[in-house]
């Protein structure tokens, strides 16, 4: 290997690496004047009823998209449902499946792991969340602020941070 070979393909592999493993979606915080309002986003609980994020205008809003076969996801959902107990007044957490079989799919897997007390919906329909954008992987986690505008998006499981970006959104009036 000649020696600018050998200085340049650590440097382009490193260059490389960081590129993708940060290219995942990922959208920090921006300023609030730019962020995209997402309040259009629907819903369907487990009784059948469609509901909209504008709902929730005046709280934090944390969206986890998600899908029983998902191994990260599965990992990510006892944090998830944990946050979801702890909302309230301030916030709301939302456990969006997007598994092809519906309630078929979710109920069942709900029942099995009751333990974690997770409250999951469902889209509206097709297209029901594209105001968020293209969620190309999940789990994607989604923070809406309390004016209904995405304030952080990320997808993967990463332990704790939803936590943290949830407090911080929380500090914003």
């Amino acid at each position: 290997m000649h020696r600018a070979q050998k200085i340049l393909f650590p440097i382009l592999a490193g260059a490389l690496l960081v590129g993708c493993s940060f290219g995942g979606g990922d959208k920090g915080p921006g300023a609030a004047s730019s962020r995209k309002l997402v309040s259009q986003v629907s819903f369907v609980d487990a009784a059948g009823t469609q509901h909209q994020l504008a709902e929730f205008n005046g709280r934090v809003v944390v969206v986890d998209v998600w899908a029983t076969w998902c191994g990260p996801c599965r990992a990510s959902l006892p944090e998830v449902a944990a946050l979801q107990k702890r909302g309230g007044e301030k916030y709301v957490v939302l456990a969006i499946s997007t598994d092809k079989g519906g309630w078929g799919d979710v109920k069942p897997f709900l029942n099995t792991n009751a333990q974690m007390g997770l409250e999951a919906v469902l889209p509206a329909g097709p297209g029901a969340l594209n105001a968020f954008g293209p969620i190309n992987g999940i789990p994607t986690t989604l923070i809406i602020d309390r004016h209904g505008r995405l304030r952080e998006r990320w997808s993967g499981y990463y332990p704790g941070r939803a936590e943290k970006a949830l407090a911080e959104a929380l500090k914003e009036s």
